[in-house]
């Protein structure tokens, strides 16, 4: 209702007034309130005036007193993908993502599928430590992921040969994957997770020295 602070009627013809409007029987002023004879807008005994039934809403009219305008609706957002990477519009940081690039959940561009097999300077055997050539391996990785707009997260998985027990195998799987994990950590490189496949995938054969040492490896993903 919208009140007003002037012209008054009498309690009982507000009543009267009240009972036509349920009854659809109060007529439509010009100015959308409900109106009498002279189109003059009908109010209460407590200075309150009705819009018109199924009228629409209408803003305040000066003789209805410090009455607040209906605020209106604000339009449904209309969203779409622009770019076409498959996030929307309103959640996209990264507008005008290339054709094809892979994105993360913000629309930003990562490294896809960037996978590195370390096998330059293989582990010693029965060793997680990095060798330099491994490091400086690590070093371009990291530089590539930290270059890209998007954020990638990054897969370690450590192999070795199969020399010595299978369950002690897939410890020291872990353990190299571990280090390189800490090194890239120290690099800023940090949604990281390592896992170990033992001697389970090998590359080469272990029935060589030289296969066998192919096989104490980490391989990185990111996606």
């Amino acid at each position: 209702m919208k009140k007003c602070n002037k012209k008054m009627i009498p309690l009982a013809v507000a009543v009267a007034v009240a009972m036509a409007l349920g009854s659809g029987a109060a007529m439509a002023g010009s100015k959308g309130y409900a109106a009498d004879a002279t189109d003059d807008v009908v109010m209460s005994g407590a200075g309150e005036c009705w819009q018109s039934v199924g009228g629409p809403k209408m803003p305040p009219i000066e003789k209805c007193g410090d009455v607040m305008p209906m605020a209106e609706e604000a339009p449904a957002p209309v969203d779409g993908d622009d770019d076409n990477d498959g996030v929307p519009n309103s959640r996209d940081k990264c507008p005008g993502t290339r054709a094809g690039a892979t994105v993360d959940a913000d629309g930003c561009e990562i490294v896809e599928n960037l996978t590195i097999n370390l096998v330059v300077e293989e582990f010693d055997f029965d060793s997680a430590v990095l060798k330099p050539e491994m490091k400086e391996a690590l070093r371009e990785f990291a530089e590539k992921v930290k270059a890209s707009p998007g954020h990638e997260k990054i897969t370690i998985i450590g192999h070795t040969d199969s020399i010595g027990p299978e369950e002690y195998n897939m410890k020291l799987s872990l353990r190299r994957a571990a280090a390189a994990a800490e090194f890239l950590r120290s690099l800023g490189i940090d949604d990281i997770t390592t896992e170990g496949r033992g001697e389970s995938e090998p590359i080469a054969s272990n029935k060589t020295r030289e296969g066998r040492a192919q096989n104490r490896r980490i391989e990185i993903t990111t996606h």
